[in-house]
């Protein structure tokens, strides 16, 4: 399986579960490898048989700005779901970055990374 991957989406969303996380918004980073077989694409060298990159950036940028959500694992679905949804995607690993999480302590970055597949 081939991938394409986009890193470093970033977006400012509203999602954790404590008042100020909702009501000050935070920038959250996103990482998505999707998982496809380019070769029909390659060969026509034709965009309408791949997935559209621009188009999925777009979209994980619209559900990192939308509907809050309490958990980055929440949010980390929603993208992997939505990826899944462009014709030819068999894969998705979906990374959501929350580096200014409420953390008492030094720190680089909280992570959630899942891996998500069509039935």
């Amino acid at each position: 399986m081939d991938r394409v991957a986009l890193r470093g989406l970033k977006a400012r969303g509203h999602h954790g579960v404590f008042p100020r996380e909702r009501e000050e918004g935070q920038t959250f980073v996103v990482d998505v490898v999707l998982g496809l077989d380019t070769r029909a694409a390659a060969a026509d060298d034709d965009l309408t048989k791949t997935v559209h990159y621009g188009v999925v950036a777009e979209e994980v940028v619209e559900i990192v700005q939308g509907d809050p959500v309490d958990l980055i694992e929440t949010l980390a679905e929603r993208i992997a779901q939505r990826c899944l949804k462009h014709d030819g995607v068999q894969e998705v690993e979906v990374v959501v970055h929350k580096p200014d999480a409420p953390i008492t302590v030094p720190f680089d970055d909280v992570t959630i990374t899942i891996i998500r597949s069509r039935l």
